[in-house]
């Protein structure tokens, strides 16, 4: 229901605390959405946060469900589990790979791996659960 323009775009205008941190690069059956890694998500060490790798894994399962089901800006996430496995290049930016596994009238599931730019070994791997607001006549 919304491609990469349109999800590009509600972010800017919903979230604009991360306009221009977080773009999504491909949707289809799967999302991939891009962290653009600046001195702001580093954390000493040279390497991305934990609080910026969890924003980019949530905005982008947020995103790969508008896909699905249009503009809902009050879908709200209700449950996450995250799995940091490995320090990312913090030169490099992150990538998060996300698919809805359940989608519901009311909840939806998604979970992603997320990978620094060229790498091919998950940094992270997310699962989340979203709250779906009822659609008002």
């Amino acid at each position: 229901m919304m491609d990469r323009e349109a999800l590009n775009a509600f972010l800017d205008r919903a979230f604009p605390q991360v306009a221009g941190q977080i773009r999504v690069e491909d949707v289809g059956e799967s999302l991939t959405a891009r962290l653009i890694v600046a001195p702001q998500h580093l954390r000493p060490g040279g390497t991305v946060s934990g609080p910026s790798i969890f924003a980019l894994a949530d905005v982008a399962i947020y995103l790969a469900i508008l896909s699905r089901i249009g503009e809902v800006a009050l879908a709200v996430t209700t449950n996450a589990s995250i799995d940091f496995m490995r320090k990312p290049d913090a030169g490099r930016d992150l990538l998060a790979d996300c698919r809805i596994l359940k989608l519901g009238k009311v909840l939806a599931v998604g979970e992603c791996l997320i990978r620094s730019e060229g790498g091919v070994d998950p940094v992270a791997r997310c699962s989340m659960t979203y709250s779906i607001p009822p659609k008002r006549p």
